[in-house]
């Protein structure tokens, strides 16, 4: 038996190829979008990938299950537990088989077992994983996003990402239902989770890649917890608010993403039509860094930096259904490779072209720059009362302390509340530390809003200042 695990960093998220060695078959679960990496990884094992399956509807990323299966012919596994709602839309065209409980997918003398786990999403599966050739017991189990080192599947998705509401609490004691059921399991049962630290589908995820079932239910609170109401309880406190863009990633892996055959180069634009795309109202996304951005850029422009929260951030900020341009600080092609693929795992497959940082030098005097403001001006202009202050904090942050009497619009939903903002007084936004502001202040600068500042420092600076606090512990300084 072969298991090899294929992680990316930047969606903290595993897929998993498992192959039998005596017969050259192979199963890959939970593949993302970069199906190359599967096809190599079998062709240097010396294995055809015979099945492709997932744990279930993925909100974080697209899936490349359908590309995969398609590119190999592979057989493709699909859940069909969960209901109407949750079946995938495409599985006949696809040919797809439909797994159930206690179905048993044979690979060669492997075999997988077939466990409905839901909570996290109602047609979650997990796999049993058996080497048929040594025992007839399994050896460990992928959990998807079931069960991860340290911490479980969040069960709030289907109510705060996909708007169903109501579900929060059924899904919680549908998945600590599963974990009882789980748990029945023997300890020494090896767990390969789905994600790793970093990732938004549970609130603290470890970062080591794998554990026992008998090590979660020592120090993993969720198997530790036998009583009902307190699970339910505790797996809803504290969940950090969805990323924006993972409503539209569990449409488009239920109804089937399009294939896209390897990644695509968008093509090069020179400096000089920026302006002329800027006129037509094209959108541009400067990708450098917040501080370079802020110094000196092209108006129009907003700014996503392309960092560990690029994906977050354009995916929460982006249209899916509109054609856009990106700035980059190379001209090699290596950085706009990197962005274009990091935004086509998250469906934004329409980057129509890309241009270099020529085109922002070559505005010269027409460069535009953000103003930055300390602590003590802010404060002052308060007690003047002749600014507005928009904290784009998440609801948790804002809630634990917040400057008082300070508008609360978080950065995700910010495109979806300009008409809450006056535009005859001046802004200055903040976040915890300056990175999300930033971009909150090209954002509403590129709308129309002339006068906006970004807090140097953030709410991390006002409060380490002793600033006055209004919050959810009423806590007060100052």
């Amino acid at each position: 038996m072969l298991l090899k695990r294929l992680y990316d960093p930047k969606l903290a998220q595993a897929s998993y190829l498992i192959a039998c060695q005596a017969t050259g078959d192979a199963i890959v679960v939970d593949p993302n979008r970069d199906v190359d990496q599967y096809i190599r990884a079998a062709a240097d094992e010396g294995v055809r990938i015979t099945f492709v399956t997932e744990t279930h509807i993925h909100a974080d990323f697209v899936s490349g299950s359908r590309e995969l299966a398609e590119r190999t012919g592979a057989q493709l596994l699909l859940s069909d537990e969960g209901g109407e709602q949750w079946r995938y839309k495409f599985a006949d065209s696809a040919n797809a088989r439909l797994l159930h409980d206690g179905d048993v997918i044979e690979v060669g003398n492997i075999r997988l077992g077939v466990l409905h786990t839901p909570g996290h999403t109602p047609e979650h599966l997990s796999f049993l994983i058996t080497d048929g050739k040594a025992t007839d017991r399994p050896m460990g189990a992928l959990t998807g996003d079931f069960i991860f080192v340290g911490d479980v599947g969040r069960p709030d998705l289907l109510e705060r990402a996909a708007k169903m509401k109501g579900t929060m609490e059924d899904s919680a004691r549908a998945l600590f239902a599963s974990i009882q059921r789980f748990k029945q399991n023997p300890d020494y049962l090896q767990l390969w989770p789905g994600h790793g630290a970093g990732s938004a589908c549970g609130k603290a995820l470890g970062a080591v890649p794998s554990t026992t079932l008998g090590y979660e239910k020592i120090a993993n609170w969720a198997l530790s917890t036998d009583d009902e109401n307190e699970f339910v309880s505790m797996v809803l406190a504290g969940q950090p608010e969805p990323p924006k863009y993972f409503a539209e990633m569990k449409r488009i892996n239920r109804d089937g993403p399009r294939s896209l055959g390897g990644f695509s180069h968008p093509p090069h634009i020179a400096a000089n039509e920026l302006g002329a795309l800027l006129e037509s109202g094209a959108l541009v996304v400067d990708t450098r860094p917040a501080k370079t951005f802020a110094t000196r850029h092209v108006p129009g422009t907003i700014n996503i930096p392309l960092n560990k929260s690029f994906t977050t951030w354009a995916g929460s900020l982006i249209p899916f259904d509109r054609d856009f341009y990106l700035i980059v600080t190379a001209g090699d092609g290596h950085i706009i490779d990197e962005a274009s693929r990091d935004l086509a795992m998250i469906g934004l497959d329409c980057v129509v072209g890309y241009l270099g940082t020529d085109a922002v030098d070559a505005w010269h005097d027409a460069l535009e720059s953000t103003e930055q403001v300390t602590v003590s001006e802010l404060a002052s202009r308060i007690d003047a009362g002749d600014v507005q202050v928009i904290d784009v904090r998440s609801a948790a942050e804002y809630d634990a302390g917040h400057v008082p009497g300070v508008k609360h619009i978080p950065l995700g939903s910010l495109p979806d509340h300009l008409k809450e903002i006056s535009s005859d007084k001046p802004i200055v936004v903040h976040c915890q530390g300056g990175g999300r502001s930033a971009i909150a202040a090209s954002i509403l600068k590129a709308n129309g809003f002339s006068d906006v500042a970004n807090l140097t420092g953030g709410f991390g600076e006002w409060e380490k200042e002793g600033r006055k606090i209004e919050g959810q512990d009423d806590r007060k300084t100052g």
